[in-house]
């Protein structure tokens, strides 16, 4: 039977910054105008699909024979903890939350939510999942930017304020590419593994060396993002307060980290982009002051 500490470890919490982050920039951004049940409905939807995206990425994955003696987080078909129907039906319930939270969300805000929504439960399914899983041709790291950048990000301002702001597709920018990092640096580690299950991403695509120096670029550019951003406010600058962390984790990705510590480097990447995102956040409530 899988205990609950399995599960957990299954639902890989160490990628939801991914999922909270996006919803805390756009509803800082929103200022006063944001709404505390709108904000909270946002969270549960960002949450719960990003915990469905990895419940399905393991029951397919693990089905395809895809998660064999990988490195990292918990595999609950591949290391034969759960039963692919039970994995099957925990992504379904996830994915169920999120719909039940969007519904609510669209209709205190503006139903064009819906179909955000459905795009977004779409392209989490077919991740891996389907005939033909985009994940595998290397477009994984498009879908993240796209989903857990500007479609997170924007369509939590939007429903907190019904328009959008240039100011704001920034940060989404921004958000996009701290979480194509964290993916990048997940296929970097499964690299060699995906290459021989035929499971073709983008760093098997592009091969260890630009794999690293992407990692790097997408860790800089939201840095120089907040930069763009200073014309607005000098706040914005309160961004760097995760270069320290950027630093560390780009000098052990140049000086060849791989395997087992890669999975700390993912965690830390995460506090990147919690750091980040608290920053312009708090930078954008300052200037609404």
């Amino acid at each position: 039977m899988t205990t609950r500490e399995e599960w957990i470890a299954g639902a890989r919490p160490k990628t939801l910054p991914a999922a909270i982050a996006p919803v805390l920039v756009g509803t800082a951004f929103a200022g006063y105008n944001a709404n505390a049940v709108n904000f909270f409905l946002a969270l549960v939807v960002g949450v719960a699909l990003q915990v469905g995206v990895n419940y399905a990425n393991d029951y397919s994955d693990g089905v395809k024979g895809t998660d064999k003696d990988r490195v990292g987080p918990m595999r609950l078909v591949g290391s034969g903890a759960a039963t692919p129907e039970a994995v099957k039906r925990a992504a379904l319930i996830a994915i169920a939350i999120a719909v039940v939270a969007g519904v609510s969300l669209a209709a205190r805000s503006s139903w064009i939510l819906i179909a955000l929504g459905a795009l977004s439960i779409i392209a989490a399914w077919t991740y891996t999942g389907g005939p033909k899983p985009y994940g595998y041709f290397a477009l994984g790291e498009v879908s993240v930017f796209i989903f857990f950048g500007l479609v997170a990000t924007l369509g939590t301002y939007f429903a907190h304020v019904g328009s959008l702001s240039f100011e704001v597709l920034l940060a989404s920018f921004a958000m996009g590419c701290l979480a194509c990092a964290i993916l990048v640096l997940n296929n970097l580690r499964d690299l060699e593994k995906d290459k021989l299950a035929g499971k073709i991403t983008l760093a098997v695509k592009i091969g260890h060396s630009q794999t690293r120096r992407l990692y790097q670029a997408l860790l800089f550019t939201p840095l120089l993002i907040a930069i763009a951003l200073v014309p607005t406010s000098f706040y914005f600058l309160l961004a760097f307060l995760a270069l320290p962390q950027i630093l560390k984790v780009t000098a052990s990705i140049r000086t060849g980290a791989s395997g087992s510590a890669l999975i700390e480097l993912l965690e830390r990447t995460g506090k990147i982009q919690i750091i980040y995102s608290i920053a312009i956040s708090l930078a954008s409530l300052l200037y609404a002051r």
